[in-house]
């Protein structure tokens, strides 16, 4: 057996340098690592030691509310991307979620630190009406305990304006202006471009005149139905705005109407300055600057040199804080779970701020399997989207109340098509006048490509075994046999929505087929035609899911929100984030930059509802879909 071969001096001298010089590199590797282990480590304890920033209140606090961002219903982000965004020092795209702001104006009611309330909401991205109306309640509610608001505001429009014309006084920058103008709701449409332009045909399977969420594919203009229908809910949501916020400014209706249609003369007559248009309208009280206004709360409160605004204060995230340090972690009280249905419904599992069927299915699963859980509100704020991942949530709901826990629906801005699929069987179901509800009906869209294709000298064409292979190519014509069975399989999913409502509703087919068709109502108009039961907020649906589950008074039960669990990581990174000294290190250090971009947890790309739709999934080529483009914000 041959000998492997002796290595000289000068080699064996190489190979040797090399061996320390690799085991070097691998130590100091190792200790940067476990340094910075060890430096994470030490800092998050330093910030639970310090109680993660959080001071008790003083007496004679100003709450500063300014929120930034959407209004939303749930966060549609994990803690950790949150707090790190934050405290990076990136407030782009964020959001607010609803029961945030109310709960702070709340617990501000009853709170005898805070003396009063600086409201400023020229960042919040109002989501619709009804939401609004809500916050709006909740500043009504508020300045009637005695609490003062002072509204301040560079510029706003109409949905800012419901909430500040809450306040005890608004004041308004010089430079800016208050534009109310009423609702309207515009799309583009695109026949002419896809038809005549680019050759694309789009052909629309529909049932419902009223059911106009796709007709932008096949016309040039509204048609005179969607008009009609368009026009009805409209009105009805605006002149309740109008009555909202003359009640709040001590005016009418008439003159906020008579401001709007003399809106040139008015503008005219006050030189282009829409400030003093706006103060000699009476919408607001004074035209000050933000250092006026800092130095009014400053007068009225208590000057403080070392805050960022001069006087004692605590802004919304620092007052939620205080009132979530103040729950006990412990609570065995029974519960009314509260499962949030917000965005598109699709199929299969999808992120917070989406309705997946797979994923919603699961959160309603899991308060029908936890024992402490004994009745469920449904928060739907939906345009809706496919039939069959809204069945399979509407399916939980029953199997629910045939559990012996009832289900009690709280509409948000918006429970249409979809979105009143997974209502429907609820045991309750509550909306405020403003909500958008209704759009019972079912479309579907398919486009054909043959004259696009025939314009660049490209045609289709081939074999199959039998007369239907191939029949869903949208690349050669259509049968017209094949869209008779597609017509069909829409009309089964209309009757299935109509059937399904009939019988949830103990109302005969007729009946809801007159008030279907895919026309869509007001909250107040839904529920004259019996679509919707009550009136009424989040707390009330709440208050009638306990009364239902026979708990007793509010103090006997607590409210928890049955949401997907952030990852033991996601809370670590968000705890350290959420520190002061934590937010204080990332937002100064590249290296922590670097890092935290690699642990953080991926946020799922939000992809538009028509793209998912119209990928061939399961291997079904016709996809019912019961959807509403009818948002007027």
């Amino acid at each position: 057996m041959s000998q492997p071969p002796r290595r000289n001096l000068f080699a064996a001298f190489f190979v040797g340098l090399w061996d320390v010089m690799n085991f070097t590199r691998r130590l100091i590797f190792n200790l940067v690592f476990f340094g910075l282990i060890f430096l994470v480590a030490v800092l998050m304890v330093v910030a639970m030691v310090r109680g993660n920033g959080i001071k008790p209140l003083q007496e004679r606090t100003t709450l500063v509310i300014a929120p930034e961002g959407r209004l939303v219903e749930q966060f549609s982000s994990d803690a950790a991307s949150r707090a790190i965004a934050k405290a990076l020092g990136d407030n782009g795209g964020g959001e607010v979620q609803l029961r945030d702001l109310v709960r702070a104006l709340q617990a501000a009611k009853a709170d005898k630190k805070i003396e009063r309330v600086l409201l400023n909401v020229d960042k919040l991205q109002p989501s619709g009406y009804a939401s609004l109306r809500e916050v709006a309640a909740a500043l009504a509610d508020l300045r009637a305990s005695g609490k003062q608001i002072v509204a301040f505001s560079e510029s706003m429009d109409q949905g800012h304006y419901l909430l500040a014309a809450q306040a005890n006084e608004v004041y308004l920058d010089p430079m800016g202006g208050v534009m109310l103008t009423g609702i309207g709701r515009y799309r583009q449409y695109y026949r002419t471009g896809l038809q005549d332009k680019l050759g694309v045909d789009m052909q629309l399977f529909r049932v419902g005149e009223y059911k106009s969420a796709a007709e932008p594919y096949i016309l040039d203009a509204a048609s005179p139905a969607s008009k009609e229908a368009d026009l009805f809910w409209m009105n009805d949501i605006w002149n309740r705005y109008l009555g909202d916020v003359a009640k709040a400014r001590k005016l009418t209706p008439e003159q906020l109407s008579a401001g709007i249609d003399t809106l040139p003369e008015g503008v005219a007559a006050n030189a282009g300055d829409l400030g003093k248009l706006a103060l000699q309208q009476k919408l607001v009280d004074g035209l000050k600057t933000r250092e006026d206004i800092e130095k009014l709360m400053t007068e009225r409160g208590v000057a403080d040199e070392d805050a960022d605004l001069g006087f004692r204060s605590i802004n919304l995230d620092a007052y939620l804080a205080q009132i979530d340090a103040k729950r006990s972690p412990i609570d065995e009280r029974p519960q009314v779970a509260v499962v949030v249905a917000e965005g598109e419904i699709t199929g299969g599992e999808q992120p917070a701020g989406r309705i997946g069927g797979v994923s919603t299915s699961a959160l309603l699963r899991e308060a029908r399997d936890d024992e402490k859980v004994k009745a469920v509100v449904l928060r739907v704020n939906s345009p809706g989207g496919e039939v069959f991942a809204s069945e399979q949530i509407r399916r939980e709901v029953v199997a629910l109340k045939e559990a012996g826990k009832p289900v009690v629906v709280s509409m948000g801005d918006l429970a249409a098509s979809g979105g009143y699929w997974i209502s429907m069987n609820a045991d309750r179901i509550y909306a405020d006048p403003s909500t958008i509800s209704g759009s019972i009906g079912i479309f579907g869209l398919i486009p054909n490509l043959t004259r696009t294709l025939d314009k660049i000298g490209v045609h289709t064409d081939g074999v199959g075994t039998t007369r239907f292979a191939g029949a869903f190519d949208v690349t050669k014509p259509m049968d017209p046999e094949v869209a008779n069975i597609i017509q069909g399989v829409i009309n089964k999913g209309y009757a299935d929505f109509t059937g399904r409502v009939a019988a949830a509703r103990k109302k005969s087919v007729e009946a809801v087929d007159q008030v279907a068709r895919g026309r869509v109502w007001s909250g107040e108009q839904a529920k004259e035609r019996g679509l919707i039961d009550e009136m009424g907020g989040m707390q009330a649906a709440v208050a009638d899911a306990a009364a239902r589950a026979k708990l007793g008074e509010q103090d006997k039960y607590r409210v928890r929100y049955v949401e997907k669990n952030s990852s033991p990581l996601a809370q670590f990174m968000g705890g350290l984030a959420g520190s002061r000294i934590g937010a204080y290190f990332m937002k100064d250090s590249d290296l922590a930059r670097t890092l935290i971009a690699k642990a953080m947890p991926e946020t799922d790309a939000q992809l538009r509802f028509l793209e998912a739709a119209a990928k061939d999934t399961a291997g079904k080529p016709v996809k019912a879909l019961a959807y509403c483009f009818c948002n007027p914000m």
